[in-house]
């Protein structure tokens, strides 16, 4: 005879719906309990039946992530960082990737919205507006992006451009270079604002190389811009421009670093795999992953919403190769 939800709550000495409270949102529960919880529903060999659960909670077990190009190496680390916490909150994720096409995301969350109990949208090209309505349609929660009190895990990217700037000046550079990724992303815009500061106040000049697609193709079309603006180091939106526009400089016969350095954002895998290998600043995507669900949990647990939450992570410069001392 299979085990019943009864059964584990009997064995473990707690009510029913503490048991279901520890299995669906854990977060809520007293750490000692749903440890002990876990631990006899995994020794009594319980499986939750999810169509009964959905008919008492009114939940479907499920949750919507939105993401703009799963093709792009630096979401992947994001999505097993929210699978693996939901799969210990016992919730399925449903993927959607919008191939970098802004107008659909809010089409997708009217989709998935009946579907799932609760969606993420990871670095959501949507203006505020839209983000608004989509949380009228869902419990949303945003990664890589913040949005009023809409529940967010963002990067500290006023910090992180502060290490980048820092790095480059203990070098000797005094001209740097940005190639802005989307305008539509909201990181675009943060890490120019953290360019901006930390050059002020580091006294040397920040030149903007226009916005290209956050692709290695986009880094190899802005090399011409670079090259133009007669920066001595340049700072790429995401470590696949920065690889792109290192390729195209060496096609040019430009060496990265001893002619021009080339930092990255994000040090996904790739980025310690080529030559040179990419100075970077590392973001804990991953991480995000699991703060994002954390966080949706929290707000399933607080449907009034009336409590607002934000994570902002730390980021850390990786100094590999691609950066070396300026020219004199």
């Amino acid at each position: 005879m299979a085990v019943t939800i009864r059964d584990v709550a009997k064995a473990a000495g707690v009510s029913a719906s503490t048991v279901s409270r520890a299995l669906s949102m854990p977060d809520i529960v007293d750490a000692a309990t749903r440890e002990r919880v876990l631990r006899v529903a995994d020794h009594l060999g319980y499986q939750p039946n999810r169509a009964a659960r959905g008919l008492i909670t009114g939940r479907t077990g499920n949750i919507g992530l939105i993401l703009p190009d799963l093709a792009n190496p630096f979401f992947p680390s994001v999505v097993k960082g929210i699978q693996r916490q939901a799969h210990e909150a016992d919730y399925q994720v449903f993927v959607a990737d919008t191939d970098e096409d802004a107008s659909a995301e809010l089409g997708l969350v009217r989709s998935l919205a009946k579907q799932v109990d609760g969606i993420i949208l990871c670095s959501p090209r949507m203006k505020p507006a839209e983000l608004r309505e989509a949380a009228g349609l869902a419990p949303i929660v945003l990664v890589n992006r913040k949005a009023g009190t809409i529940p967010s895990v963002a990067m500290d990217n006023a910090d992180g451009m502060r290490q980048v700037v820092d790095h480059l000046v203990g070098l000797g550079h005094r001209r740097i270079g940005f190639v802005a990724g989307p305008r539509s992303s909201w990181s675009t815009r943060e890490r120019q604002r953290g360019l901006r500061a930390a050059s002020t106040r580091a006294g040397v000049e920040l030149v903007e190389v226009g916005n290209f697609a956050p692709t290695f193709d986009g880094g190899i079309a802005a090399a011409e811009g670079v090259l133009i603006s007669g920066v001595t180091a340049v700072v790429a939106y995401n470590d696949l421009v920065a690889m792109g526009l290192v390729s195209a400089l060496r096609d040019r016969g430009v060496d990265v670093p001893s002619q021009l350095s080339v930092v990255g954002i994000d040090n996904i895998q790739m980025s310690a795999m080529g030559h040179p290998t990419l100075t970077t600043l590392g973001i804990p995507k991953e991480k995000a992953g699991r703060r994002a669900v954390d966080l949706l949990l929290h707000l399933l647990a607080d449907p009034s919403g009336t409590a607002t939450y934000e994570r902002e992570l730390p980021t850390e410069l990786l100094v590999r190769q691609s950066t070396a001392p300026a020219r004199p």
